[in-house]
């Protein structure tokens, strides 16, 4: 039997998100944003889905799975799931670029052609600091991705020469109020991050048969955990 569908799971930032998607077209979305609730509810919302779409674990051809840059606690629990019903079903297993499929999903949703605008996603990585990288309308990487203390002059360059850029993502929220009321920079401080956003390029990995090592595939942290002790109440 052909199988078509692709599962699609999203637990980098405080969204858990999973998807179902079929020849490039997302059929159904399960999601929710809360902090720590990864590891209660993914495996739930990977029924739920299934469920949704009126899809069974055994019409899967594989499972994508954002491989980060983010939360290192939500990307441990989600490439486990993914290799988990990977190595159960034999299916292969399909590792997407969380910034990149943020820059896909807010292409889609804030469309605009003209090459004057660039798309920075970002995500929260404490403090000053966020996960993000720059991309043009065409999709050609401007900044490729990084670990980036951010102030109020990191994006000068960008605005001395021109262009617009848009700041989004979990990252972006935080930095309203440091470029309220400048020219040539927008931040979307509501834009939550989406397994769906996975579709066109898992589709694409799938097409290419472009898979990963299910026993030695690992997320894309960028930057090593850090335990912290609990504060004192």
């Amino acid at each position: 039997m052909n199988r078509h569908f692709i599962l699609q799971i999203e637990t980098a930032t405080p969204v858990c998100s999973v998807a179902i998607s079929k020849d490039g077209q997302t059929v159904a979305t399960v999601e929710a944003a809360a902090d720590n609730i990864h590891a209660s509810h993914l495996t739930l919302f990977v029924e739920q889905v299934l469920e949704k779409a009126s899809v069974t674990l055994q019409d899967l051809a594989a499972v994508a799975v954002s491989m980060g840059p983010g939360s290192y606690t939500g990307l441990r629990i989600g490439v486990s799931v993914a290799k988990g019903l990977c190595y159960a079903l034999d299916i292969p297993l399909i590792a997407v670029s969380t910034l990149y499929a943020m820059y896909d999903g807010f292409r889609e949703r804030f469309a605009n052609q003209d090459s004057a605008h660039v798309f920075c996603p970002m995500i929260d990585a404490r403090r000053m600091e966020v996960y993000s990288c720059i991309v043009d309308a065409a999709g050609r990487d401007l900044e490729q991705i990084g670990a980036n203390v951010i102030d109020e002059h990191s994006f000068d360059a960008w605005r001395n020469a021109g262009r617009h850029i848009h700041l989004f993502g979990s990252g972006a929220v935080k930095f309203s109020s440091l470029y309220d009321g400048l020219e040539n920079i927008t931040v979307h401080d509501n834009f939550p991050n989406s397994a769906a956003f996975m579709t066109s390029r898992a589709a694409t990995k799938l097409d290419r048969q472009e898979f990963e090592d299910v026993a030695y595939f690992e997320p894309y942290y960028l930057k090593d955990f850090v335990a912290t002790m609990p504060k004192k109440k």
